[in-house]
């Protein structure tokens, strides 16, 4: 997988990166062939603490939780680049409140997630994973794992945005209607992608065979998909979430799956992750996979070299392309 060359400014000054997630290596090398020095630690929060106002720049991925008392011990710090789309684990309205600047990488990982949701439609419709189980238990019950084609069938997507756009492409090919639901998105935009459009979230939920997750966690989405949601969907519906865990209420979808409201789920994303003691635990139906959506050999070079990227054109005074704050 190929990246940018940049060549090293012999006039630059030379800064110093501090990565405390793992970033793909094209991602690291990329930061020393410009010419500056890039240390890959993992620290604990105190030991972040501790060294942060040595580095001009902080490169993370999830794991790594930029704070209020880190940005404002960062003395040199001009940018915290977050490889990947969320930036939940940066306190941005800090970082802005000290001119720092805070740039992601939005679009790298769009692909990959469009395809795990596919996948998961795919494995749902079929039973795979249910089959695969049953065959390694030495069984070979073949009318137990009847599914149905997705063609002919609703997707409905809460949210359009780059991820909904590429999932309905490859859903589109497959010969699927969509439907959706996005406060932002116009008929005329709607129109031109081939979708049917709704004004309420809740009109989503009668018509679709699947709906599929596709906005971040705030106040508003959180807990979108609850139990007056999923009430009002076929029997025969299904509910997939690979964007943040929290907008789809996982208390009601288990006891919806249970209770055979609607026939099943698939998630990637949890409310409290990694996931424990969950009331999704043990349901057959309900498929779950461990955050997986950016987990492409492709996605992380490109969320790494595009973050990277950024971070370069703050140090030479540039506008980023993935700017937060």
């Amino acid at each position: 997988m190929g990246y940018i060359a940049i060549r090293a400014d012999p006039a630059a000054i030379r800064m110093r990166v501090l990565v405390t997630d793992p970033l793909a290596p094209e991602a690291v090398e990329l930061l020393r062939k410009a010419g500056h020095e890039a240390d890959v630690k993992k620290l604990t929060p105190e030991d972040l603490l501790k060294v942060i106002h040595e580095y001009d720049a902080l490169l993370v991925r999830s794991e790594t939780k930029v704070t209020k008392p880190v940005l404002e011990a960062a003395k040199r710090l001009k940018v915290v680049g977050r490889a990947g789309v969320g930036v939940d684990n940066i306190d941005v309205e800090a970082a802005k409140a000290r001119g720092i600047r805070v740039v992601n990488s939005p679009a790298a990982s769009t692909n990959a997630v469009a395809e795990l949701t596919l996948g998961h439609m795919l494995a749902l419709a079929r039973k795979i994973p249910e089959a695969d189980k049953s065959m390694h238990e030495g069984k070979w019950d073949k009318k137990a794992f009847q599914g149905f084609e997705l063609g002919g069938k609703t997707l409905g997507l809460i949210g359009f945005g780059k991820i909904g756009a590429r999932v309905t492409q490859l859903a589109k090919a497959l010969d699927m209607h969509v439907v959706i639901y996005d406060p932002y998105v116009t008929a005329e935009k709607a129109l031109q992608m081939g979708v049917a459009r709704v004004e309420n979230v809740m009109d989503i939920a009668p018509r679709a065979d699947f709906v599929s997750v596709h906005v971040p966690l705030t106040p508003e989405t959180k807990g979108l998909v609850g139990r007056e949601f999923l009430s009002r969907m076929k029997k025969t519906g299904y509910v997939l979430n690979i964007a943040r865990g929290g907008v789809v209420d996982e208390a009601a979808l288990a006891e919806a799956v249970t209770a055979g409201t609607i026939a099943g789920a698939a998630l990637d994303v949890f409310e409290n992750e990694p996931l424990k003691d969950s009331p999704l635990h043990g349901i057959p139906q309900i498929h779950l996979t461990p955050h997986l959506g950016a987990s492409t050999e492709e996605a992380q070079i490109k969320a790494g070299t595009q973050v990277v990227e950024d971070v370069l054109r703050v140090f030479r005074n540039e506008p980023p392309q993935g700017l937060v704050v």
